[in-house]
């Protein structure tokens, strides 16, 4: 069985602007009320994932998935056998998941967690 899918995130533009432009295109709920001021979003379905939206301070825009794990380290070493590279090593979020970041070899984004809580 493979890793789900379980989180997306996409970062971008100024403070506010993405979770008012998906609140009202997409009908999402945005809570940004938290200390790093992360949209934690929820997208109301109850049949797909939900994610988050957050405002890069290098001003890049980006669209990440996450992955669920059982070790960050170990899918981590075999990107990088293949060709990928580590963009962030495993790391605890304040209040939130434990996770890590990798290129594919050519240049996409994934981010890897051991768990993500639904909601």
């Amino acid at each position: 069985m493979g890793n789900p899918i379980v989180h997306f995130e996409i970062t971008g533009g100024k403070s506010g602007q993405l979770a008012a432009f998906y609140s009202q295109l997409f009908g999402w709920k945005v809570d940004s009320n938290n200390p790093m001021q992360y949209g934690v979003v929820d997208t109301a379905s109850g049949q797909g994932i939900n994610g988050g939206l957050f405002t890069n301070r290098d001003g890049s825009a980006r669209v990440t998935v996450y992955a669920q794990v059982a070790d960050l380290q170990l899918p981590l070493d075999q990107a990088e056998k293949l060709g990928g590279k580590t963009l962030l090593p495993p790391s605890d979020v304040p209040g939130g998941p434990r996770l890590a970041l990798f290129a594919d070899p050519t240049g996409n984004i994934i981010g890897l967690t051991e768990a993500f809580a639904k909601g």
